[in-house]
């Protein structure tokens, strides 16, 4: 019989640290939902506490070099009595569309994302159907299938949350970020705009996706999410001066309080870069890497292979190797850091 070790310990509520043989790994989230970063990658779990059933989606590690933010996992009803239900007689008196509406949630609460998207496909005159069915698609099928559902719920917009509401559901999504960041979104009108935002940067029409994005960070100028996605996408490609400038406003005085700020750091850093200024950069990442505390390691690496490139992009190759060879002790396999060092 082998030997199994398994212990976690809660860091603060709905953050725990979970040790095994396998290592260590960082689980967000409560029981209807939660998500897990380790060293075999990060899963997903959605599920109805108290029932057995749960749905689990196991992400494929990215590379370094994969930049792309994602539709991680959409998550239904967490509970059991969030999960919606009709009775005979309810069934004779809702209409078709809403009747489709509610099997396509329990579809999804079940695992059956396939199954859901057909259910949905007929509730595309609900906002909230409609808004659902693009955000399955989107992780499913990707941007193209999901687009024309998402445009169907900003045409109904006004309407959205409202067949939600009706039968108690508070359904949301996750993002996943370059370097192990992932934040939570509802699916409401907010959310519809980032989900948006995502299909039109799949697509490569980043400036309309940048619409969306600047529509929300003016209107919410202190929402996270927001103003991550929006440097993201600025970020994203092949940014220019202008964009420079903006992910300069956008991260201004920014604390290194967060995952998410210290991500945000990285972009600024690499724009104080793009606009000549190095030695701005450079400070810029020295204070990201001082908080190490709940950082994912991809994302502590990528600042300092970010410091590197400064370092010789200034003419300090010593420094440059000195980042480098720290890299390389933790990671041998990361980016071109072997090459850089002579040792590939």
């Amino acid at each position: 019989m082998g030997f199994r070790f398994f212990r976690r310990i809660k860091l603060a509520p709905g953050v725990h640290v979970n040790f095994s043989k396998s290592g260590a790994s960082l689980s967000l989230g409560s029981r209807g939902g939660k998500i897990t970063f380790g060293p075999r990658g990060t899963r997903i779990t959605t599920g109805i506490p108290g029932t057995g059933l749960y749905h689990t989606t196991v992400l494929p590690k990215r590379r370094a070099s994969e930049e792309k933010k994602v539709l991680a996992a959409f998550s239904p009803p967490s509970s059991a009595a969030s999960a919606p239900t009709l009775g005979f007689f309810q069934r004779l008196f809702t209409p078709p569309q809403e009747i489709a509406f509610v099997e396509g949630m329990r579809e999804l609460v079940l695992g059956r994302e396939e199954k859901a998207l057909a259910k949905l496909q007929e509730s595309l005159s609900l906002p909230d159907g409609a808004l659902t069915a693009g955000l399955v698609a989107l992780r499913l099928k990707g941007a193209k299938e999901a687009l024309p559902y998402l445009e169907r719920a900003l045409q109904l917009q006004e309407g959205i949350g409202k067949t939600f509401a009706k039968y108690g559901i508070h359904p949301n999504f996750t993002l996943l970020f370059p370097y192990g960041i992932a934040l939570t979104a509802p699916a409401d009108q907010k959310g519809l705009l980032l989900a948006l935002a995502q299909v039109y940067e799949d697509l490569g029409k980043v400036a309309e996706a940048l619409t969306f994005l600047e529509h929300l960070a003016n209107n919410q100028p202190q929402d996270e999410l927001a103003r991550l996605c929006l440097v993201h996408a600025l970020m994203h490609g092949t940014p220019g001066e202008e964009a420079y400038r903006r992910v300069l406003q956008l991260t201004a005085f920014l604390p290194n309080e967060t995952p998410v700020h210290t991500l945000l750091l990285l972009y600024r850093a690499r724009a104080l870069k793009g606009l000549g200024l190095l030695e701005a950069a450079k400070e810029t990442l020295t204070q990201a890497l001082r908080r190490k505390k709940d950082r994912p390691s991809e994302l502590m690496k990528a600042l300092r292979y970010e410091r590197a490139l400064l370092y010789e992009d200034m003419g300090n190759p010593r420094q440059a190797r000195k980042e480098l060879e720290k890299i390389y002790a933790e990671d041998p396999a990361y980016a071109d850091v072997a090459a850089r060092l002579g040792l590939s």
